[in-house]
């Protein structure tokens, strides 16, 4: 996974995260680049600066700075040397790269009539680390599970940010698309549709999925999340509908429209818990209309474990951390 972060930075900075250790590297999660100041890592919930020997530190004193030819040539890299086209991905401040990696940015934004019209003098990035770790959602997998109606609960995920939450989601799709899991799943795997906002989720190139999202899948890339449902409704009829982030009045409305129409729907939102959700207009009226028959709240993950639990639409606990 390291090496495909490799290839979009420049040289000064693939020799120094090239060269941490080895459990380090596997663990790493961030890397933060900011002009003249202190290279940061960010894994296993600390963090350590990057010394221009490639020395970890806990003090940025000694830390290498990146110069700005250093964070010129990044976005060279990232944007695959044409700026220009990424600006619709400048406009929201990121841009997905090869492998479902998400490049953050900041800078200086340019205005236009009141909107953002793209952003400028770019002089930070938060490269945020793609991961497939397969057979992550096996544990919860039968609490989702609909077997009157031979398919998956209407399904929301709740996790602060940087907690797997895209991690569990997307191996979540495979297993449900493959059907594989017999013991608990003992029919057919079912036909998904993903709005991939973002491009983290498959993490598509030219198209294609880079992810094993499973071989009943397809990916609506790059698209927003509201107008992407209503398309795949209409195009592909789904079982079942994936989005991510979900948080806007238009992806309330949309959801609305699929779950009336027959389909599952499994989307995830930010949030500390469901007293968390409750406070966000939109969501907390999707879920005391009890749209969603299951909860997964995420917690404070470990380097070798995460805290999950599931409620049901009434609130009762279904799976408690300990018993993973």
């Amino acid at each position: 996974m390291i090496d495909g972060i490799l290839r979009i930075l420049p040289h000064s900075l693939i020799k120094l995260i090239a060269s941490l250790p080895l459990d380090i590297s596997r663990a790493l999660e961030e890397i933060r680049v900011r002009e003249n100041r202190p290279l940061e890592v960010i894994y296993g919930n600390q963090y350590r600066f990057v010394s221009a020997e490639g020395e970890l530190l806990v003090s940025p004193e000694r830390a290498y700075c990146p110069s700005k030819d250093d964070c010129m040539k990044l976005i060279d890299l990232i944007s695959n040397h044409s700026l220009y086209t990424m600006e619709e991905e400048l406009r929201r401040g990121f841009i997905t790269v090869q492998g479902g990696h998400r490049v953050g940015i900041a800078g200086k934004v340019v205005l236009e009539k009141g909107t953002i019209r793209h952003i400028r003098d770019i002089t930070c990035f938060n490269i945020r680390i793609a991961r497939e770790l397969q057979g992550i959602a096996v544990p919860v997998l039968p609490y989702l599970l609909d077997p009157s109606a031979h398919s998956i609960h209407q399904t929301l995920i709740v996790s602060p940010p940087q907690q797997g939450k895209t991690t569990l989601l997307r191996d979540l799709v495979r297993l449900v698309s493959y059907g594989r899991l017999k013991s608990c799943f003992p029919w057919q795997g079912l036909k998904i549709a993903i709005v991939d906002e973002r491009s983290e989720l498959a993490a598509c190139m030219d198209g294609v999925p880079s992810f094993d999202i499973g071989p009943r899948t397809d990916v609506l890339d790059a698209c927003p999340k509201a107008e992407g449902m209503m398309m795949m409704i209409r195009s592909m009829s789904p079982d079942v509908i994936v989005v991510d982030e979900i948080g806007r009045e238009q992806d309330a409305i949309s959801i609305h429209e699929a779950m009336y129409a027959g389909i599952r729907v499994i989307a995830t939102s930010h949030g500390r818990d469901i007293e968390d959700i409750l406070r966000k207009p939109v969501l907390r009226q999707l879920v005391n209309d009890q749209l969603f028959t299951r909860i997964v709240v995420m917690g404070k993950r470990t380097r070798t474990s995460n805290s999950l639990e599931v409620f049901d639409s009434t609130g009762r606990r279904m799976l408690h951390p300990e018993s993973l």
